[in-house]
């Protein structure tokens, strides 16, 4: 694996890439450029790759991979890749069969990271956002620790590696942990998590539980009009943040992703550019003092770019809890 890479040791023995590439991408971005873009990734020494079913591209993503493998650039064993399962797939049944659907299209016999990607079972079928003549979301009466069960028997299976959760806050994580019968703790919860919401919180509660924190949107995320209003903030534009990059000759990129390093988060870096790609891995090679720490610490604001509005009212809508 690249020597650029770092790890961090999850709570089954396994290691995770200190640092992962994003590959979600919003309807208007053709296909191909996810496919060239996981290509660019892995070329300029990504190892550790995250999708999922929602984002539609895990076919892209495999390609990728498997041309990567057949040049001889990577092993399969050097790669991290993560992938989750959707919400209308919560019934046990569902689980295994839709982790098997996401392999074939991933073109892998296992992965290292399965997640329950938000904690809000929707009614199962062929309609990824099912919704009632009002707009609502249909919900589907499961509770997802029966879900975590059915992902502990695909861990069992040899099908995934490690399992974890994402979008989760503290009270539905402890509900896992507190679960009879509990075979596999979630080895991380994914959420969102950048200068702006710093998830100090909720970080130190899945410290204290040796639960990663791994970051989407740790650049502020990519501003897609269908998540994120466009009238939020620019984080990569926020003048204290320029300071600290211009004070240590790196970029507000390069600061921001640090900043998550230093404090024990995985940050999934995203882009479509190559040279993006190659100037995020050298987050490696510096530093941040604990003044500049500290002084980023004050940039929290506990805003939040994508709130999953299409989630609200849902019983089990994770962001009305403090953390």
């Amino acid at each position: 694996m690249s020597s650029k890479q770092q790890f961090v040791k999850l709570n089954d023995g396994h290691f995770i890439p200190a640092l992962g590439f994003g590959t979600y991408k919003p309807q208007e971005v053709p296909k191909s450029k996810s496919l060239e873009a996981a290509n660019l990734a892995i070329g300029v020494g990504y190892r550790h790759i995250d999708t999922a079913f929602a984002y539609q591209i895990e076919e892209e993503v495999g390609q990728a991979i498997q041309s990567k493998i057949k040049a001889g650039i990577v092993k399969r064993e050097d790669m991290f890749i993560t992938t989750k399962l959707w919400c209308t797939c919560f019934r046990p049944e569902l689980v295994q069969s839709n982790l098997e659907k996401s392999l074939k299209r991933l073109q892998l016999d296992y992965v290292d990271l399965y997640l329950m990607h938000y904690p809000v079972p929707m009614k199962p079928g062929d309609d990824d956002f099912p919704k009632d003549d009002q707009g609502k979301v249909l919900l589907d009466k499961v509770d997802f620790c029966v879900t975590w069960e059915a992902l502990e028997k695909c861990k069992d299976a040899g099908l995934v590696k490690s399992i974890g959760v994402s979008n989760f806050n503290h009270k539905q994580l402890e509900r896992i942990l507190n679960k009879p019968g509990l075979k596999y703790k979630p080895v991380c919860n994914q959420v969102e998590c950048h200068l702006y919401l710093n998830q100090s919180k909720l970080l130190d509660y899945c410290k204290s539980k040796d639960i990663v924190l791994v970051a989407y949107g740790a650049l502020g995320t990519q501003r897609y009009k269908e998540w994120v209003d466009q009238n939020s903030p620019v984080l990569l534009n926020d003048p204290v943040l320029c300071d600290v990059a211009k004070k240590n000759k790196r970029s507000p990129a390069l600061i921001a992703l640090r900043y998550l390093l230093q404090r024990g988060v995985v940050p999934l870096a995203q882009s479509f550019k190559e040279n993006e790609m190659r100037e995020n891995l050298q987050v490696f090679e510096f530093q941040l003092s604990p003044e500049d720490m500290k002084t980023l610490d004050g940039l929290n604001k506990n805003f939040r770019y994508i709130a999953a509005d299409f989630l609200v009212g849902h019983p089990e809508y994770p962001f009305s809890e403090e953390y």
